[in-house]
């Protein structure tokens, strides 16, 4: 009987190793790129770019600022590379749109997070252009300015209509000498020579530490002639011609700070607060407005709160503007301002035409709207088709409702139908004590200037206020404390060259653009391409 031999133990090495635990396992981590202290310098300039940019818009409103804010972000583009370039640029459009863009939180990050990303892209797209005509030997301030003049533009319209919020020209809507040059080329203009600005101090600095003589005398000769053209500007500006006056009465009866959602509740506050305020309203008027939003019900559907309207047109012999929701064909509401003469009858309406996106609208509600996040924007209100100028007393009046103030295309088309006054009746509560109402205010500054036409602005909560033809504020109200404003408004006609001619500034600087890179192109031959004298 032989007896079993014990096996002999695996080696070390054949040993198999234990699988490892799920605890001990590797984690995944997001691989963050490694960038060296060249590139973290100049993201962090870009990011402090859009933060002073942003201090130079309302509410801090340093609008000189703007003049030097950039430069920051001009240098770090110097010498990038079109992805560098493209990079430091989305990080300062995340500062500069996070700040002034904040008022967008209260509808909820579906909303703030998606405009935020897309301000980021718009300013990281002539980084990158800009970066790659450098490689053509294009690199100059105006160059930069046209890029940047012309993205900007492009926002103001795209996706969704765009959002002409933040345009780097508004920043100076307290300085005549700009508000000059908006009535020449809009606020494109403005913009063009701000951003010149401030690459030519730019060059004039590095110039000036490399004791680059030559170089420095071009930027000093630029600047030289961004002063003569900006004397020149506002020397010769546009002025209108008066065609009378119009004494208007605007009633601003929210003292809420906080969403009412309850019919009854805001029937029995804000509503009634406009008509009692209406009723402190004494002597003759030529025109009342009750602001968007003041009313819940539609006057044609109610004949109580219509002829509680049309009282007090009569009482005062004047016309009545209201704001009020009226039925769509497809089920939806429109937006709209209806004007009623002082015998009571229904002159006619105009439907709000740019609808706020996420506020007013939900773009793409079907893929958008899970878990929620779409309770604060319930229903899509419908656009308007068409404008509509009212007749007033003599006067040819446009009404715009809410942010549509922001579009100067929209305004000046209004002018171009012969409106001689523009009034904006406008809901500012959802956006509380932000600084989204001075900011709205200060583009009514610039369509004024643009169009040579005053603004009267009409705010349920304020900040009510009167803008002259030249863009100068007066008559303002206080957020959130009810007010009645009456004021007589000098209305003018005529057009500026704005008006007359539009937006040449962004049509020159698209084809500035399209001429250097073509022209870039074109002498940016590669050495192995050539071909040799005797090559067939």
């Amino acid at each position: 009987m032989t007896t079993p031999v014990a096996a002999a133990a695996p080696s070390e090495a054949a040993r198999p190793e234990p699988l490892p635990s799920r605890r001990a396992r590797r984690r995944w981590r997001p691989h963050w790129p490694r960038w060296d202290a060249s590139v973290r310098w100049r993201i962090a300039a870009a990011i402090g770019s859009g933060f002073l940019l942003s201090a130079a818009f309302p509410g801090l409103d340093l609008g000189p600022l703007s003049l030097v804010a950039l430069i920051p972000l001009l240098w770090a583009w110097r010498d990038a590379t079109p992805r560098k370039a493209a990079l430091y640029g989305f990080v300062f459009g995340l500062a500069f749109f996070g700040v002034i863009l904040s008022w967008i939180v209260y509808f909820g990050a579906v909303a703030y997070l998606p405009l935020i990303l897309a301000g980021g892209a718009y300013i990281a797209a002539p980084g990158a252009l800009l970066a790659g005509l450098a490689r053509f030997g294009f690199r100059s301030p105006w160059l930069t300015a046209s890029a940047w003049v012309l993205f900007e533009q492009l926002r103001d319209r795209f996706p969704f209509g765009g959002l002409p919020w933040g345009e780097t020209g508004a920043a100076l809507h307290d300085f005549p000498v700009a508000r000059s040059l908006a009535s020449w080329g809009g606020v494109a203009l403005v913009t063009f020579l701000v951003v010149a600005v401030n690459g030519l101090l730019l060059d004039a600095f590095m110039d000036a530490r490399t004791r680059s003589w030559r170089p420095l005398s071009f930027a000093g000769a630029g600047l030289a002639a961004v002063v003569i053209a900006v004397g020149l500007g506002h020397g010769f500006r546009y002025e209108p011609t008066e065609t009378g006056r119009l004494r208007i009465a605007t009633i601003q009866g929210n003292d809420q700070n906080r969403d009412i959602t309850d019919p009854i509740e805001f029937e029995a506050t804000v509503v009634e607060q406009h008509f009692e305020l209406a009723d402190t309203i004494e002597g003759k008027y030529d025109l009342i407005v009750f602001p968007e939003s003041s009313l819940n019900r539609n006057p044609e559907q109610d004949p109580v709160i219509r002829k509680r309207i049309t009282d007090i047109g009569a009482a005062h012999e004047s016309a009545m503007l209201v704001n009020a929701l009226l039925p769509a064909p497809d089920g939806r509401d429109y937006n709209t301002n209806l004007l009623f003469d002082p015998d009571g009858e229904l002159q006619g309406t105009y439907a709000k035409q740019h609808l706020v996106p996420f506020g007013e609208y939900v773009p793409l509600r079907r893929f958008l709207d899970w878990g929620g996040i779409l309770d604060r924007i319930p229903y899509d209100y419908a656009p308007g088709k068409g404008r509509t100028v009212f007749e007033v007393a003599g006067h040819r009046v446009g009404t715009i409702i809410c942010f549509e103030s922001a579009f100067g295309p929209l305004v000046r088309d209004f002018v171009r139908d012969g409106s001689e006054i523009i009034v904006v009746t406008t809901n500012n509560r959802s956006y509380r004590r932000s600084a989204n109402s001075e900011q709205h205010i200060a583009l009514g500054q610039m369509r004024a200037a643009e169009t040579g036409r005053p603004v009267v602005q009409a705010s349920i909560s304020g900040i009510s206020g009167r803008i002259d033809a030249r863009g100068d504020v007066s008559h303002t109200t206080e957020l959130f404390e009810n007010e009645v404003v009456t004021s007589e408004v000098v209305t003018t006609t005529g057009q500026t060259p704005y008006v007359r001619y539009g937006d040449w500034v962004i049509w020159a600087n698209a084809l500035a653009l399209v001429a250097s890179a073509a022209y870039g192109r074109w002498r940016w031959v590669p050495h192995s391409l050539i071909a040799s004298p005797g090559a067939s």
